[in-house]
């Protein structure tokens, strides 16, 4: 089992290697590192100290990304009980549109700001179509 293991890591770390470089590539501006663990994600001085060469350094961190929806879930659930952070989400990625997620029992401040994410979303796929539609006119 260990090699299975290893040889899952291998694969995850070349996948996410290869996310990354697309990331940049397509974004260029977005400021995006890589595996990096949650502590030093968060805590800046911990960062700079172990990750002086991170692109996050001196930048705060807004936006982690797990590998998978149980670890994610997980995280979500630790900080909103922890009350370390506002949360605004589940939200699925990937699919031909975002879905926006309201969690069983959520509050009115979590449904209003699910809300506003969703319209954002909405006003920003209705720009980027009419942009695509501007262009084909062209």
């Amino acid at each position: 089992m260990p090699e299975l293991a290893v040889e899952g890591k291998i694969r995850l770390d070349l996948t996410i290697h290869n996310e990354l470089r697309l990331l940049h590539q397509r974004h260029p501006k977005l400021i995006v590192d890589g595996e990096i663990q949650t502590d030093f994600a968060l805590n800046r001085k911990l960062r700079q100290r172990q990750f002086p060469f991170s692109n996050l350094v001196g930048n705060r961190v807004n936006t982690l990304i797990f590998p998978n929806l149980e670890a994610a879930n997980i995280t979500y659930k630790l900080l909103k009980e922890l009350h370390a952070s506002s949360s605004i989400g589940p939200i699925m990625l990937g699919l031909r549109r975002a879905v926006h997620v309201l969690q069983l029992g959520a509050s009115v401040e979590e449904m209003v700001n699910m809300t506003a994410v969703a319209v954002i979303d909405a006003q920003e796929r209705e720009k980027r179509k009419m942009a695509r539609m501007a262009a084909d006119k062209k």
